[in-house]
């Protein structure tokens, strides 16, 4: 029989906690509670967990300085931050820090375990666009699968958040201010050569060249817009695929 995937969930609200940890019993986690960070740190230090699912407002020390404290303690910890409140700095600090992903109470279940099979696994995905229409419709999408998100409008953004924080999987649009998607992923790929992109553009003839330079240079793929989402899911599968064969 499989090992039961192990989810430690940290609330200071002990009735969320129960009812969360007794949705995920049923689905087959193996789950344990704990109402404060400076719990979640001790048993982290005594247990190992497959995922941490934590509240960024907590009294006293809270998630996102738990979540640093716990990189010092076991760094390849994997931790979702929760969220009811609109905590916009909080939730930056975090994804710089490395934070798998942030989701906001109340979410959907579902959406929830898809999002924790995916960080026990690991796929991190970035969409580097200036249209923020499309970073927010991508990011909805991707989310909802079970991806960790992240959004950035420029390349430079990209480029500052690929040296925090190591990426999977890069949807990045060619026509950026300043530096354009060939030059973004070339930078990042000296930063993590593991990192996959595809390239994005609304420019079909215009960057043909950029685009077979992206190829040439190792880009996965190239989705001219509009593209349907299902084509952009089925490329990240093939892509996760490969990454974790």
């Amino acid at each position: 029989m499989a090992e039961k995937t192990k989810v430690l969930i940290v609330d200071d609200d002990v009735n969320f906690c129960s009812t969360i940890a007794k949705i995920l019993s049923k689905k087959g986690y193996e789950t344990t509670t704990t109402k404060s960070g400076f719990q979640a740190l001790d048993l982290i230090k005594e247990r190992v967990f497959d995922v941490v699912l934590m509240d960024i407002k907590m009294p006293v020390m809270n998630g996102v300085e738990t979540f640093k404290k716990i990189k010092t303690i076991k760094p390849n910890s994997v931790v979702i931050l929760m969220t009811a409140f609109s905590v916009d700095d909080l939730i930056r600090e975090a994804v710089k820090e490395g934070v798998y992903a942030v989701i906001r109470k109340p979410f959907d279940i579902d959406t929830t375990i898809n999002i924790i099979e995916r960080a026990k696994n690991g796929a991190l995905l970035t969409v580097v666009d200036d249209d923020p229409e499309i970073c927010k419709t991508m990011k909805s999408v991707f989310e909802k699968k079970g991806y960790g998100v992240t959004t950035c409008a420029t390349g430079e953004e990209a480029i500052s958040l690929a040296k925090e924080r190591p990426q999977d999987i890069l949807f990045i649009d060619m026509k950026l201010p300043v530096l354009n998607g060939l030059e973004t992923y070339l930078e990042i790929k000296k930063i993590n050569p593991k990192a996959v992109a595809v390239i994005m553009t609304a420019y079909r003839h215009e960057v043909d060249e950029l685009m077979e330079q992206a190829v040439k240079n190792g880009a996965y793929a190239c989705l001219y817009k509009p593209f349907d989402m299902d084509e952009a899911l089925k490329i990240i599968n093939e892509i996760h695929k490969k990454i974790h064969s």
